[in-house]
C-alpha cells in the first residue's frame, strides 16, 4: 500500500496543535524539538505502539480498525468533523471491496427539487460537495447576483472566493469565508478522493491562489450545517443573516441551503428591496442564473 500523504500532513498537524498540557502529559524538558505531542505522547494516550503510531502518520491506514481510530481520534481531541474526516481517509486506504461506494457528485437538481426551492420564500439553493452551485430560487437569485454574475465559471463558490476580486467585499468575513471553504473541499476530497473534477478545482486553486495554497495546507475541515453570514449587497448594503445546511435524503451528495429571514428586522426589508432590485434586473435581461446566461 503507497503511503498517503495527506494521512500524514492531517495526523502531523492535529498532533502539532495539542500541548502536553492539553493532552494531560507532563512537559518533560523545556527544550522540545516538536511543536505539540511527540509521537510517542500520541501513541501512549492512543494505547498503540511506537511504532505502529509511525506507520500510521507515515500515511498507512490500511487495515486500521475502528477501535484503533476511535481512540487516535481521541488522543488527538479531533472534533466531530476531524473524526469523519479520519475514518474517511482510513476508507479510502482500504482494498477497493472495502471502500464506501457512493454516487459521483451531480452537476443536476432533479425537477422536484427545484419545485420545492420555488415555493420557499426565503433564499434558498443547492450546491453539491465541491460547492458548485446547481440551483436558486428567486430570491436567492437576488441575493448571490454578484456571485452568479461573476465571469468566473462554473459557478462555484470557492472559485468565486478565491478568484473573484468582487469577493472580498461580497463576503463581508472574507478571511473566514476562504478559510470555511478550504475546510469544506478538504472535507469532501476526504470523502472522495477519486473525483477528477474536485481535484482538477483543487489544482485550479492551488495554482491561482496563494492564500488558497496557504489555507490548503493546514489541512482543516469543518461541517457546514448552520452559521451566520454577513454579505455586502451591491443593491441594499449590509445582510446579517442566519443559514440552515440540510442534505437532500434523495440526494445525499447535494445540500441545500435556507437563510432565516426574521420579519420585521432590516436585513427582511432590504431582502424585500433586493427583490425589486432583480425584477428590474431580470426585466432588462441582466439578472444571471447558476449557467451565467441572463434569464429573460
Amino acid at each position: 500500500m503507497t503511503p498517503n500523504p495527506e494521512v500524514t500532513e492531517f495526523l502531523r498537524t492535529r498532533r502539532a496543535r495539542i500541548t502536553p498540557d492539553q493532552a494531560g502529559l507532563p512537559a518533560y524538558g523545556g527544550n522540545r524539538r516538536v511543536p505539540g505531542l511527540r509521537r510517542e505522547e500520541v501513541a501512549m494516550l492512543a494505547g498503540v505502539s511506537v511504532d505502529y503510531y509511525v506507520r500510521l502518520e507515515r500515511g498507512n491506514l490500511s487495515g486500521a480498525s475502528e477501535s484503533v481510530l476511535d481512540a487516535l481520534a481521541n488522543a488527538l481531541q479531533l472534533d466531530e468533523a476531524e473524526r469523519d474526516h479520519l475514518f474517511d481517509l482510513a476508507r479510502a486506504a482500504g482494498p477497493a471491496s472495502s471502500r464506501a461506494v457512493g454516487r459521483r457528485p451531480t452537476g443536476t437538481v432533479r425537477p422536484t427539487v427545484q419545485a420545492i426551492l420555488d415555493s420557499i420564500t426565503a433564499p434558498a439553493w443547492v450546491r453539491n460537495g465541491r460547492l458548485d452551485h446547481l440551483a436558486h430560487n428567486r430570491a436567492s437569485r437576488a441575493l448571490y447576483a454578484p456571485l452568479l454574475d461573476s465571469p468566473e465559471r462554473p459557478t462555484n463558490t470557492a472559485r468565486f472566493v478565491f478568484l473573484d476580486e468582487g469577493a472580498s467585499e461580497f463576503f463581508v468575513d472574507w478571511d473566514q469565508a476562504a478559510a470555511d471553504v478550504t475546510a469544506l473541499l478538504r472535507m469532501e476530497a476526504g470523502r472522495r478522493p477519486n473525483d477528477k473534477a474536485l481535484t482538477q478545482l483543487i489544482g485550479e486553486l492551488s495554482t491561482r491562489s496563494l492564500t488558497f495554497r496557504e489555507l490548503w495546507a493546514r489541512h482543516d475541515v469543518k461541517f457546514h450545517r448552520s452559521g451566520a453570514k454577513r454579505l455586502q449587497h451591491p443593491a441594499v448594503g449590509l445582510l446579517d443573516l442566519e443559514f440552515e445546511g440540510m442534505t437532500l435524503p434523495s440526494d445525499p451528495d447535494l445540500t441545500l441551503l435556507v437563510y432565516a429571514v426574521v420579519p420585521g428586522t432590516v436585513t427582511a426589508d432590504k431582502l424585500a428591496l433586493i427583490q425589486h432590485w432583480a425584477d428590474d434586473r431580470e426585466a432588462a435581461g441582466l439578472l444571471a442564473d447558476v449557467s451565467g446566461a441572463a434569464r429573460r
